[in-house]
C-alpha cells in the first residue's frame, strides 16, 4: 500500500515537471521574433496575434510546406489552446483573473503558431536558393 502511494506521488511529480517543461519550450519557442510577412499573411496587426488569431494561423500553417521534418507540427499546443478555451468560457465569466490568464495564455498559443510558419518559410527559402545554386 506504501509502495503504491510512493508510486502515484512519483507519477504525479514526474507529470507536473513535463507540464512545465512543455510550458517552457513553448514560452522559449513564442518568444522568437515574427516577421511582418506572416503577419500579412495571417492579416494580423503589427502588434503581434492575440488568442482570436490562433485559427487563422493554424490554417496558415496547414498551408505552408514542409519540406523539413525537424520542426514539430501544432498538435499538443493546438489541444492546449482548446483546453484553455474552454476553461476561459466557463470561468471567464466569474473571474476577471482568470479571462486575462486565458487571453495571455491563448495568445502564447498564437505567437507559437507563427514562430513555426516563419521557420517553415525560412526553411523552404534556404532549401530553394540551395537549389537555385546548384
Amino acid at each position: 500500500m506504501f509502495a503504491a502511494m510512493i508510486f502515484a506521488i512519483a507519477i504525479v511529480a514526474l507529470l507536473q515537471f513535463a507540464l512545465y517543461y512543455w510550458r517552457a519550450v513553448l514560452t522559449g519557442v513564442a518568444s522568437q521574433a515574427v516577421s511582418n510577412r506572416v503577419l500579412e499573411a495571417a492579416q494580423i496587426a503589427q502588434a503581434g496575434p492575440c488568442g482570436a488569431d490562433f485559427e487563422k494561423l493554424a490554417t496558415l500553417h496547414g498551408l505552408t510546406p514542409e519540406l523539413k521534418s525537424d520542426h514539430s507540427g501544432l498538435g499538443l499546443v493546438r489541444v492546449y489552446y482548446q483546453a484553455i478555451h474552454g476553461l476561459q468560457t466557463l470561468f471567464g465569466h466569474v473571474s476577471p483573473a482568470a479571462a486575462n490568464w486565458g487571453e495571455r495564455e491563448m495568445a502564447l498559443c498564437a505567437r507559437y503558431a507563427a514562430v513555426q510558419i516563419e521557420r517553415r518559410l525560412q526553411d523552404n527559402l534556404a532549401q530553394a536558393a540551395s537549389i537555385r545554386s546548384c
